[in-house]
Order: C-alpha cells, then structure tokens, then sequence
C-alpha cells in the first residue's frame, strides 16, 4: 500500500472527527450555555477522546468559535440552496424561511456565544470577525432571496431592518415557544416588504 493510499483514510477520519467534535459541541452548548459547556463534556458526547481533541482544539474557545461558524456555515450553505426554490414565491415565505434561520441551534449556539464574548476580550478578538463574516453572508443572501435593489433609497437600510426583526425573534424563541406571535409579524413584515420592493406575487 502506498502513502498516497494510506493518508486518504486517516485524512477522511480526521475530517469526521473533527466534524463530531464541532457537532457535540454545539449540542452542548445549545444545552447548557456557555458557563455550562465545557471541553470535557464536548469529547464524552463526541465519542472522542480528551487527547484527541485537545490536539485539533487547545482551548474552550477555539473548540466553541470553530464549532459555532462551522454550524452556521452549513446554515448558509442550506439558505443558498433554498434560493433556487424561492425564485418567484411570495415574500413571506421567505421571511419564514429566515425566521427558521434564526430560531435554529446553530443561532443559538452562536448567541450563547456572543453573549460570553462581552465579558471576555479574548474571546471577543476571536468571535468579533466571526459575528461581521455571518452578518455580511446573511445580508448578502436576504438581498438575493427577495430581489431587492440595493441601489433603491433605503433598500439597504430596509433589508437590514428586516435581518434585524429575524435575529430578534429568534431571540425571544429561546425562552419560550413564540411561534404564533412570530407568524403574525412576519404577516405584517411582508406586507411591508412587498409594498417597497414591488413584489406583490
């Protein structure tokens, strides 16, 4: 067997290993918050063991930060996607489907993250272009899934008012079921939408 045939498998295990560690991770982060999550716990639920991920993740804080953007890429990953069958649909149906976005574990994690990073000025270096990267991939995919003319007056402004309203509803959710109330202000955010940027369909 030659290196080549040899490294291919090890590097495929690494990968999945790594992949499990930044699951559980969010996992128990969603769980337990940030003072509750700690590396060990991370390994146990991961199946992996401390050494292993000691050496992909020294610290708290680079297993957390990588967990969190490797989370929300996926979810970036799965809004792009949407887009395709988005194309001509109503406006509010892509308000739910930021909505989702922004009540799933990965915001969660990812709040619980923020949150930690206030008080924490390491933290705060490692999360802080991290929180700009997601907030530009957001920005730029909202654009794209309602059609709007940022060179519009105020489109801009809107499309952020609208990211805005999502990442608050999604706050509120993480303390109790807000779906109804949540439905009744997209309703009313569509029409909103629709009326500014001309899509009526």
């Amino acid at each position: 067997m030659t290196a080549t045939t040899q490294r291919v498998p090890q590097e495929e295990r690494t990968r999945l290993m790594r992949a499990r560690l930044l699951e559980a991770t969010v996992e128990v982060l969603t769980e337990r918050g940030w003072a509750g999550t700690t590396t060990t716990l991370v390994s146990a639920r991961a199946g992996v063991s401390r050494g292993a991920q000691l050496h992909h993740f020294p610290t708290k804080n680079a297993l957390v930060v990588a967990a969190v953007e490797h989370v929300m890429a996926g979810r970036a990953d799965e809004l792009r996607a949407a887009v395709a069958s988005y194309q001509g649909a109503k406006t509010r149906g892509v308000l739910e489907m930021l909505a989702d976005h922004f009540t799933s574990p990965g915001f969660q994690a990812a709040l619980e993250l923020w949150v930690a990073a206030r008080t924490d000025p390491d933290l705060l270096a490692a999360v802080a272009p991290l929180e700009r990267r997601i907030g530009r991939e957001a920005h730029r995919i909202t654009v794209e899934l309602l059609g709007a003319d940022e060179s519009a007056p105020g489109m801009r402004e809107l499309i952020q008012a609208t990211l805005d309203l999502c990442r608050g509803l999604g706050l509120a959710d993480t303390l109790s079921d807000d779906a109804k109330r949540r439905g009744r202000i997209l309703d009313e955010w569509a029409k909103v939408l629709e009326k500014e940027t001309g899509d009526g369909s």
